[in-house]
């Protein structure tokens, strides 16, 4: 299942009123980036990345080209550093995002962008809800531990009577 990293603007603040600007960013290998590169970076608005990515291929086939190496091998070379942008397209878009001064809020595991905003908003909403009641507990957290009498929830558990907890409960004994 794909990850996404989401992203909030620093400026704004992350309230409801700015999620409308939150980027999520799926990790993994991007297609699109490895086949068409500069049409990605431009796309994606990553322009400092585009400008390096243009001065690193022309300089690697100059020099390449220099060096006297054959078409095959510069086309292998040209071939390699499109998967390798592909792979690290993601990292560029975060790395854009941070030096714009977004800060990442949250990873979220899910099938695809949409599901991705559905759990995220879900819990983030969730996460910021102001709760009158001083005994509620989240759904995913521990069960309450309050001291009350006459529950069975409040005690602890009793300690084992030879103090280890396993398979062999006596130190040496046979398996």
């Amino acid at each position: 299942m794909p990850v996404y990293t989401v992203h909030a603007p620093a400026t704004n603040g992350a309230d409801l009123t700015a999620t409308d600007r939150f980027s999520f960013v799926r990790d993994g290998f991007h297609f699109w980036a490895a086949v068409a590169g500069v049409i990605w970076l431009a796309w994606h608005r990553l322009w400092l990345a585009l400008i390096g990515w243009i001065v690193l291929v022309a300089a690697v086939d100059v020099g390449l080209v220099t060096l006297g190496v054959g078409r095959g091998a510069i086309f292998l070379i040209d071939v390699v550093l499109a998967l390798l942008l592909g792979f690290e397209a993601a990292s560029l878009r975060r790395w854009t995002l941070s030096r714009r001064k977004w800060r990442m809020l949250d990873v979220v595991v899910a099938d695809d962008e949409e599901a991705a905003e559905r759990r995220f908003f879900d819990r983030w909403t969730a996460r910021n809800r102001v709760s009158s009641d001083p005994y509620s507990v989240e759904r995913g957290g521990p069960p309450p531990t309050r001291n009350i009498p006459g529950q069975p929830f409040s005690k602890a558990p009793p300690i084992p009577q030879g103090g280890i907890i396993g398979l062999f409960p006596e130190p040496g004994g046979s398996r």
